[in-house]
């Protein structure tokens, strides 16, 4: 039963990533951050995902709330998308993933980013379950993945 519920988050992340392939094929790189979310999301409606966009949640510190933080995308209320537009992604913002996890109490979530000529995918893991992984690949001109 496990391995059955773990093939089907895998192909809800392949689907997300599918999505995110044919953004990146299309657009290519260069473009803001928000351009590709606006195209993700239409992505996203054509393949019938149920997503929120831009969504809100409270930051605690010793039980106080001291802020809010938003998420680019929570697809099918299983996965947070995080997307970049940046040459190359630094440490700080595979944290910032990581930490949208813990704050929303997800297991897995994606680190996309459209800014390399490549289009980078990184999964993530809730730091208690797993460490994330990069997709070996992940070309925007492979839909297959």
């Amino acid at each position: 039963m496990e391995k059955e519920k773990e093939k089907i988050d895998d192909e809800l992340t392949y689907k997300i990533i599918g999505c995110a392939m044919k953004v990146h094929s299309t657009l290519g790189n260069g473009f803001q951050e928000v351009i590709y979310q606006r195209a993700l999301a239409i992505e996203l409606r054509k393949a019938a995902l149920d997503f929120s966009r831009e969504l809100e949640v409270p930051v605690f510190y010793d039980g106080e709330e001291i802020g809010t933080r938003r998420v680019d995308f929570l697809v099918e209320g299983e996965v947070l998308v995080e997307l970049k537009a940046l040459v190359l992604l630094e440490d700080v913002h595979l944290a910032q993933g990581l930490n949208y996890l813990v704050a929303y109490k997800l297991d897995k979530g994606l680190l996309i980013n459209f800014g390399a000529r490549s289009l980078e995918v990184k999964r993530l893991r809730h730091p208690k379950n797993k460490m994330p992984e990069t997709i070996p690949n992940s070309k925007s001109n492979n839909p297959e993945i």
